[in-house]
């Protein structure tokens, strides 16, 4: 079980996930998931404040990490509790990264890789809560593969 902390303030506007009163936010946010592209997973949610729990299984370190990711950039939501389980042998964890104002994958990739050239790598393990290399956001937070 591990706590991620994400910019509150930063991220996609979903304003009825986080009213209080919501009996189906984690339904809500099981939704947002899938629309990101992420299918429909064996994960539960619950939202209390600006905190998101999930808990269930999933096949990879690098599906778990994305819907962490995807839980986490929400406009209001400055945590996210993980109690996924990933079945099998433990694989090592992606750093996540804050994007800063005038970041660009390119410069992100400078300083985690030392190489400018490796966005790509970068771009391609955000997918597909990223669709363009170029549209990144200040306080999004994305995963840096090894």
């Amino acid at each position: 079980m591990s706590l991620f902390s994400f910019v509150k303030e930063a991220g996609e506007k979903l304003v009825k996930l986080l009213t209080p009163g919501n009996a189906n936010a984690g339904e809500d946010l099981k939704k947002h998931i899938e629309d990101v592209g992420l299918g429909n997973p064996n994960v539960h949610a619950t939202v209390e404040g600006d905190k998101v729990t999930i808990s269930g299984e999933v096949a990879t370190q690098e599906e778990k990490e994305k819907i962490i990711l995807a839980a986490g950039n929400i406009a209001g939501v400055a945590s996210v509790e993980d109690q996924i389980t990933v079945p099998g042998p433990a694989v090592a964890a992606a750093r996540f990264v804050v994007v800063k104002k005038g970041d660009t994958l390119s410069a992100i990739s400078l300083a985690v890789y030392g190489n400018a050239n490796q966005y790509n790598k970068i771009f391609e393990a955000n997918k597909p809560l990223l669709s363009d290399p170029d549209k990144i956001y200040p306080g999004q937070t994305l995963r840096i593969p090894e």
